[in-house]
C-alpha cells in the first residue's frame, strides 16, 4: 500500500513567525510598544496642563508689574527666575535651559555610545555610556535644586486676603498663583523626573555589563541600542514639558 507524504510549505511571510518585523527584534518592539504608551500618558498629562491654563485668567499687564497672585496663572519668567549661588538675581528660565543642554548632551553621548556597540567597541561603549549617567545625575541635581527653590518660594513671597505672607509652594497653597499649577508642576515634573532616574539606573546596569564583557561575550550591544531609545524618549519629553510649562 503505497502512501503518499506532503509537507506543509515554511511561511515566510513578515507576520508569519521566525521572523524580525520590520527589521527589528523582539526586544525592541517590545521597547517600541512600551514608548508609545508612554508618550500617550505624558500627552495626556500636558493636555491637562494646556486645558487647566485656559481655563484660569491669565494675567494681562506689563511683565514688569506683574505680581504674583492667586487670580491669575503666572508668567513662567517669573516663577523660574533663579539660579544657584546667585540669590536675587533675576535671570529668567536661564537655570532651566542649562539643564535642558545638560540632557541634550546627554542623548549625544548616548548616540555616541550606540555608535560604538555597532562597532564592537567595548572601550568607546564603556566611555560614552559614563557621559551619559553622569550628564542624566546631573539633570536629576539640577531638578533637585530646583523643586527645592519652588518650595521654599521667594523672600517676597505672596500676600493673601487675611493679611498674612506665604512663600514658597506645596500641594496645598502656591505663593507664585492658583494651588493648581503648583500641583501640576509637581505631577509632571516629578513624572518626567521618575522617568529620568530610572534612566540613569537602566544606564548604570548596562555600564556594568558591559565592563564585564557581557554584551561582547554575545556578539552585539543590542541592550545598549534598547535603553538608547528609551533615553532619547525621556529627552524627547522633555522637550515638549519645556515648551509647555516654561515658554508657553
Amino acid at each position: 500500500m503505497s502512501q503518499t507524504t506532503t509537507f506543509e510549505q515554511p511561511n515566510t511571510g513578515t507576520w508569519d513567525g521566525g521572523n524580525e518585523p520590520f527589521k527589528a527584534s523582539y526586544g525592541k518592539l517590545m521597547m517600541w510598544f512600551f514608548l508609545l504608551s508612554d508618550a500617550f500618558t505624558f500627552a495626556a498629562f500636558l493636555t491637562t496642563y494646556g486645558l487647566s491654563r485656559h481655563r484660569h485668567q491669565a494675567y494681562e499687564g506689563t511683565s514688569e508689574a506683574f505680581t504674583f497672585s492667586t487670580q491669575w496663572w503666572p508668567i513662567p519668567d517669573k516663577v523660574f527666575n533663579a539660579f544657584p549661588f546667585f540669590h536675587g538675581v533675576d535671570w529668567p528660565l536661564a537655570f532651566v535651559a542649562l539643564m535642558t543642554m545638560i540632557l541634550i548632551l546627554s542623548s549625544v553621548t548616548m548616540v555616541l555610545a550606540v555608535e560604538a556597540g555597532h562597532r564592537m567597541d567595548k572601550n568607546d561603549v564603556q566611555k560614552w555610556l559614563m557621559w551619559t549617567i553622569l550628564f542624566g545625575s546631573m539633570f536629576l541635581g539640577c531638578q533637585a535644586w530646583e523643586w527645592s527653590h519652588f518650595i521654599a518660594g521667594t523672600d517676597e513671597g505672596m500676600k493673601v486676603a487675611d493679611g498674612s505672607v506665604i512663600h514658597g509652594a506645596n500641594l496645598i497653597v502656591n505663593q507664585y498663583g492658583p494651588p493648581l499649577f503648583a500641583d501640576l508642576f509637581f505631577f509632571i515634573t516629578g513624572f518626567h523626573g521618575g522617568h529620568v532616574f530610572s534612566g540613569v539606573i537602566l544606564l548604570i546596569m548596562i555600564f556594568i555589563n558591559t565592563v564585564n564583557g557581557v554584551y561582547q561575550r554575545r556578539g552585539h550591544y543590542e541592550m545598549v541600542e534598547k535603553v538608547g531609545l528609551y533615553w532619547h524618549f525621556v529627552d524627547l519629553v522633555w522637550v515638549f514639558v519645556f515648551t509647555f510649562f516654561y515658554l508657553v
